[in-house]
């Protein structure tokens, strides 16, 4: 085949920036981890500066804060030789409540980098790799990463646009958060329903720890966290039952919802918050769903193939295909409530 020089050099920028993006993420998370994104969230300033707000060596802050400027994260002035964030830059590193703070996904990442020998394994044998089996920067880093959505929309629109279900809360509703990992979306229901009663349930059991000695440390007594599978949690009459883009890591999602629809209440609701997706591959070939599929090679599907049935749904399932894992289970009622970038939230009802 003909090589075309034009496209050829595309790829190569590409790659170029691909492969400095994925060194730069060591240091973002450094940065994170020395307080560095703290420090020029306080305001502009020459690397000494910066090295004296977090009590570091400055050649190597003046490096680290090179490498971040030429990444396009950090703010640099020439005249001056600060440095500093944007708003916009703020918004990503330097502002935890922010709707776009997005360092937790760098956990994330370092956890599919260690990882990799695992999956070298599971690509030639077939079999899956459990969730629990991760680096501890996967459990880490996706509460890190997923609580800003949650903050930012949970509450303000994903609840709203369910119909009826506010109500219930504000009067007392019983929920069930499955999969809830380190509990963030669980807690957040909670604080902001008082009367209802927050039950998490997750397989991981270092997750589960994590999330009542965070709930303890918060004082938040409507809820609770306990181990079980997606198949097997105990109770009925549940008013409200969610799974928070957890769902398709599962390897028999439709016995979760089976389980999920007879632990309702007859006229119960079913919430699913998975990561966006359009039904076909064509539609998915973009900047989300590279990164998506990414993590769904790593993470999802293997997780999902070391579990009974091991349907592997993958992260980029779409809604059409949820859709029809919930008819299976018997589910009825099925439609898009809401969506971001980077989520659709469908309710489903028996």
């Amino acid at each position: 085949m003909a090589v075309d020089r034009e496209r050829m050099h595309e790829l190569i920028g590409q790659m170029v920036g691909d492969m400095g993006a994925a060194a730069s993420g060591a240091l973002v998370l450094l940065g994170d981890r020395l307080g560095l994104w703290t420090a020029l969230a306080q305001g502009a300033g020459v690397s000494q500066a910066i090295a004296d707000r977090a009590q570091l060596a400055e050649r190597y802050v003046r490096e680290w804060l090179s490498a971040m400027a030429a990444s396009g994260y950090v703010t640099y002035e020439p005249e001056t030789e600060e440095f500093a964030l944007s708003a916009e830059q703020a918004m990503i590193f330097g502002d935890e409540d922010s709707p776009l703070y997005m360092l937790g996904g760098f956990y994330s990442i370092a956890a599919l980098y260690h990882d990799e020998p695992k999956l070298h394994d599971a690509f030639k044998s077939g079999a899956g790799v459990p969730w629990g089996e991760h680096h501890d920067c996967l459990f880490c880093g996706t509460a890190k990463f997923f609580r800003p959505g949650y903050r930012n929309n949970l509450i303000s629109d994903w609840i709203p646009a369910l119909e009826g279900v506010q109500a219930e809360l504000e009067t007392g509703a019983k929920v069930a958060d499955v999969g809830c990992g380190q509990g963030v979306s669980t807690m957040l229901l909670a604080q902001a329903y008082p009367n209802a009663q927050c039950i998490g349930y997750d397989f991981h059991t270092p997750s589960v720890d994590e999330a009542n000695a965070q709930a303890a440390a918060a004082g938040i007594k409507n809820v609770c966290f306990d181990t079980a599978s997606a198949k097997d949690y105990p109770g009925t009459d549940y008013d409200l039952i969610c799974f928070f883009d957890c769902l398709h890591d599962m390897g028999d999602p439709v016995g979760a919802c089976q389980h999920a629809r007879q632990a309702l209440k007859p006229d119960g609701t079913m919430m699913l918050v998975e990561p966006f997706a359009h039904d076909t591959l064509e539609e998915n070939l973009t900047p989300v769903g590279r990164t998506f599929y990414s993590f769904s090679t790593m993470v999802c599907t293997p997780a999902s193939l070391s579990q009974e049935v091991g349907l592997g749904l993958g992260a980029q399932a779409g809604e059409k295909r949820l859709r029809e894992v919930c008819e299976q289970a018997g589910f009825t009622r099925f439609r898009r409530a809401t969506e971001t970038a980077f989520n659709l939230v469908l309710e489903v009802r028996p």
